[in-house]
């Protein structure tokens, strides 16, 4: 209903003439594109910053027990819904291709290729899902952050694909010396991977990897040298 009468504002802004629009700020415009003022007038609301409004979506809550969210993944759904689809297809293969040929009655004379027709259902039963956990196991879906305690929450995919809680401070947070692609740090050896640019604040990612602390200390090392020379 709020975008509607949103819309419904930004028509009326665009196709009216402006000597209308001033007028209408008494009488002639909608209900929901005025306000009445601490005096008792009536003024009229900025059109954009009324769609704006509109159109924005809050931001999420905080957790009571692990906090402010600092960050959310944008790739939960998808990682959720590419390891669903590879369990959902070993299952299937675990079952149905022994059935299937029991049924059809299709078989390999030579063992060789008996070997490599099991070998490539293996592959695609058990192999395709451990790599899939393995490579999507440290992928952040939320970040928290606790001022109180100074600790980070990060939730995670486990392997039964449930969320996992990883509580650890910034204290713990090892930066790798080799750029890694499905690693951004570590948190008591535990790998995680967000991404930057998604974090709601540049300074809570700063803050994360010790990147201000880095040019604390950089500065009184500078200091310190200066002062012994």
């Amino acid at each position: 209903m709020l975008l509607l009468r949103a819309a419904a504002c930004c028509r009326w802004a665009a196709s009216s003439p402006a000597w209308l629009r001033g007028a209408a700020a008494h009488r002639g415009l909608p209900a929901a594109c005025r306000r009445r003022d601490s005096v008792g007038g009536w003024q009229v609301t900025s059109f954009q910053a009324l769609c704006v409004r509109s159109l924005s979506t809050s931001a999420p809550p905080d957790h009571p027990e692990h906090g402010r969210l600092v960050y959310k993944g944008n790739l939960a759904k998808a990682v959720l819904g590419v390891r669903f689809f590879s369990y959902s297809t070993s299952v299937f293969n675990l079952f149905m291709v022994p059935y299937i040929m029991l049924k059809t009655g299709i078989g390999f004379d030579s063992l060789l290729i008996q070997a490599a027709f099991y070998g490539l259902i293996g592959f695609f039963t058990f192999v395709t899902p451990v790599t899939l956990h393995i490579l999507t196991k440290g992928y952040v879906i939320r970040l928290y952050y606790k001022e109180e305690m100074d600790t980070y929450t990060a939730i995670t995919y486990n392997a039964i694909l449930t969320e996992k809680v990883t509580v650890f401070q910034q204290k713990d947070v090892k930066i790798p010396d080799i750029t890694k692609m499905f690693t951004t740090f570590y948190a008591k050896t535990k790998s995680m991977l967000v991404n930057p640019l998604l974090f709601q604040n540049p300074e809570d990612f700063n803050r994360l990897m010790g990147y201000d602390k880095s040019l604390y200390f950089d500065f009184e090392e500078e200091k310190e040298n200066s002062e012994s020379k």
